[in-house]
């Protein structure tokens, strides 16, 4: 799962402000701490959306200490098969091509406003030359 820090700070006005040090288009706000790293999962998907729209990098969480937040397991995908497909020197018609699907559908698996099936992300990957490993751990 992908992990971005976090610096959460009191507003003016009662609120939490939230930034991501890694990506700077990252600023929101919660009531509560609660709130606030909520809202900074949303507003860092909606940045990393942009990036990928723009063809952009995406940067790799650093792990450096401090409050951190954990996106959800489907956006983990989803960016790790951009940096696959990246690190791969293709484009999307190219794993289109690969897959024998039409672009559109390969597209979508880009979209972290989508909800692709795990077993097209799977299959990209596999189009790539990568696996999909998984580990279940206690939450402790």
């Amino acid at each position: 799962m992908l992990e971005y820090r976090i610096e959460l700070a009191p507003d003016d006005n009662g609120t939490l402000l939230v930034t991501c040090p890694q990506i700077p288009m990252v600023a929101t706000f919660g009531e509560s701490e609660a709130d606030a790293r909520q809202h900074a999962v949303d507003a860092i998907e909606t940045a990393l959306a942009s990036l990928i729209d723009d063809g952009e990098e995406i940067p790799v969480p650093d792990g450096s200490a401090g409050p951190a937040v954990r996106l959800p397991l489907l956006t983990t995908l989803k960016v790790q098969l951009y940096w696959a497909l990246r690190s791969a020197g293709i484009t999307r018609a190219e794993l289109a091509r690969r897959l024998g699907w039409n672009r559109e559908s390969v597209d979508r698996l880009f979209r972290l406003d989508h909800r692709s099936r795990l077993e097209q992300l799977e299959a990209a990957f596999g189009a790539l030359g990568r696996i999909v490993d998984l580990q279940v751990r206690d939450a402790a």
